[in-house]
């Protein structure tokens, strides 16, 4: 990591986590592992959640926790310990499921009821959400205006990359206002990128932040201060767990979710040695947000042959 950070007036990068069980990832829903199974395998949530806690306040960190409304009902302690360290709690909706397979209607319930069990555990408001799988595309536009009509007041769900599963190409790679199709508007606060020639590289999160080289994190979040900008990290807990069960996912799969895993932490640390964080409640509440510019989504653009 030998690229400087040049700006130490910029405001903090943001750190984030997805609070669900390893087995509960798309991959194991593509496997065969239905939500029905999921209270019969053994939980290994709450001692990486709580490794990530003691490494927070070794370095002062403070991160926002998208906490699934399922993990909520059946881990209360552990929703109530990350609240009690300071942490933001958000919403990553209620049992991990995709948009691509939900009615406006029917993601309103789960957006809900997520939000219901979080606020009652911790007796503070929820104001932010993030989508399993990064599901909000220009096909799911229509929850950036549920998220609106439910007075949400950020979302973190629209990666502007090309993926298989996810992704919005042309989207800002900084936080703006997200425009529904119904009008109905969210700033977005979307993960951090590298723009390396002229593609958008997924620099700062997951398996991403497993597989590649860390100076890749490192220099997208020194390019962002450098910017001005604070940039997105996020992790799942089960990725500081190396010692998880083998899902029965096949070979590719497996190889999704098991990269790195060994590494994750540590990386983790080394970019909080070098890195100022904070929640993005904090973050909203120093930020202008009347700066943001707006982008409009709903509306599929022409494809082109780049794979960037």
């Amino acid at each position: 990591m030998s690229e400087p950070t040049a700006n130490p007036d910029a405001p903090p990068h943001l750190l984030s986590f997805d609070v669900e069980e390893y087995f509960q990832v798309e991959a194991a829903r593509e496997a065969g592992i239905s939500p029905g199974q999921w209270e019969s395998i053994e939980p290994r949530l709450a001692p990486a959640v709580d490794r990530i806690l003691s490494l927070l306040a070794e370095f002062g960190a403070r991160a926002t926790f998208f906490v699934l409304g399922w993990v909520a009902r059946h881990q209360q302690g552990l929703v109530r310990r990350i609240a009690g360290a300071g942490h933001e709690i958000a919403s990553h909706g209620d049992g991990h499921e995709m948009l691509t397979r939900q009615t406006p209607e029917e993601f309103r319930r789960d957006l809900l009821a997520s939000r219901k069990v979080l606020e009652d555990l911790t007796g503070a408001g929820v104001v932010g959400f993030r989508a399993p799988t990064f599901s909000i595309t220009h096909r799911t536009a229509w929850a950036l205006d549920v998220l609106a009509e439910a007075n949400f007041a950020y979302d973190s769900s629209v990666f502007p990359i090309r993926h298989d599963r996810y992704g919005v190409p042309d989207a800002p790679r900084w936080p703006h206002r997200a425009i529904g199709p119904g009008g109905g508007a969210i700033l977005e606060i979307p993960p951090l990128t590298l723009r390396v020639a002229g593609c958008n590289l997924p620099a700062a999160g997951g398996g991403y932040l497993r597989l590649l080289p860390l100076w890749v994190s490192a220099r997208a979040l020194a390019r962002a201060a450098r910017a001005g900008q604070g940039g997105m990290v996020y992790l799942h807990p089960w990725e500081l767990d190396p010692g998880q069960p083998v899902l029965p996912l096949g070979p590719l799969r497996n190889w999704r979710h098991r990269v790195g895993l060994a590494r994750a932490q540590h990386k983790l640390r080394r970019l909080l040695e070098r890195f100022r964080f904070t929640d993005v409640r904090s973050w909203l509440n120093a930020a202008d947000t009347g700066d943001f510019a707006e982008h409009a989504y709903g509306r599929i653009r022409g494809a082109t042959p780049s794979m960037c």
